[in-house]
């Protein structure tokens, strides 16, 4: 079932959005650092899940939220 999700760094207060089909292979894959930049703040924990009918439509998402470039509103999607 695909996914968008953000992901929360204690270590560097930041938020992290992605989009994948398998949730809790994605997170056991940044929280052993497979990607350079959520290496850096392991642990992630998910803050944040949609889920869609396809793929595309939950990359379509993550990269509205993406747009938005606001903490204010990724905080908002979880309160």
């Amino acid at each position: 079932m695909p996914f968008t999700y953000i992901l929360y760094s204690e270590k560097l207060n930041k938020y992290y959005v992605g989009a994948c089909i398998d949730m809790e292979r994605r997170l056991y894959e940044h929280n052993i650092g497979h990607s350079k930049f959520t290496s850096t703040g392991i642990p992630w924990i998910v803050r944040y899940t949609e889920t869609f009918g396809t793929l595309q439509e939950a990359k379509k998402r993550e990269l509205a939220i993406k747009k938005m470039k606001s903490r204010k509103y990724i905080e908002s999607l979880f309160r």
